[in-house]
């Protein structure tokens, strides 16, 4: 099962005093809040979840796996995610 910004908004819905509509608002603003920064080239820490960082790849030689062509894959910008201790134990526990 996936988690989806939906999910979030009706949780917050159940947790809160916040109608529908406004957790669903507060949900997507915050995506895009973290988009934004990303975007900017920042990194984003969310304390006792993680970080997200935009990282370079170089360019790099390929392989089509159809053809077994050769192909130069581009450089590019990618983000990742390392998850934080209390993310990390909580998903170990589970």
């Amino acid at each position: 099962m996936s988690l989806t910004k939906q999910d979030i908004a009706n949780a917050l819905v159940k947790e809160t005093h916040l109608t529908q509509t406004q957790a669903l608002v507060l949900t997507n603003e915050f995506f895009d809040q973290i988009t934004q920064q990303l975007s900017k080239g920042e990194s984003v820490k969310l304390s006792s979840f993680g970080n997200f960082v935009l990282r370079e790849k170089s360019a790099r030689p390929g392989r089509n796996p159809k053809t077994g062509e050769e192909v130069m894959i581009s450089a590019r910008k990618v983000v990742t995610f390392k998850a934080g201790p209390k993310l990390k134990k909580a998903t170990q526990e589970g």
